[in-house]
């Protein structure tokens, strides 16, 4: 993976949880869990890719 990335993954997972915890706020009494979910899983797939490019990054600095 491309470490020039890494910035960008960590700013849409950041964004993506937002997104979720605005629409709890948002829609309390009648939550679309749904929608939520589809959120948190966006946002920990972006997390994941930015763990992946920094791990990478760190490996080829040790070898």
């Amino acid at each position: 993976m491309n470490p020039k990335y890494l910035t960008l993954y960590l700013i849409a997972a950041t964004l993506a949880l937002g997104l979720a915890i605005y629409q709890v706020f948002t829609t309390y009494p009648t939550l679309n869990y749904g929608r939520i979910a589809l959120d948190v899983i966006i946002s920990f797939f972006f997390y994941y890719l930015a763990y992946k490019t920094y791990h990478e990054k760190k490996d080829q600095e040790l070898m």
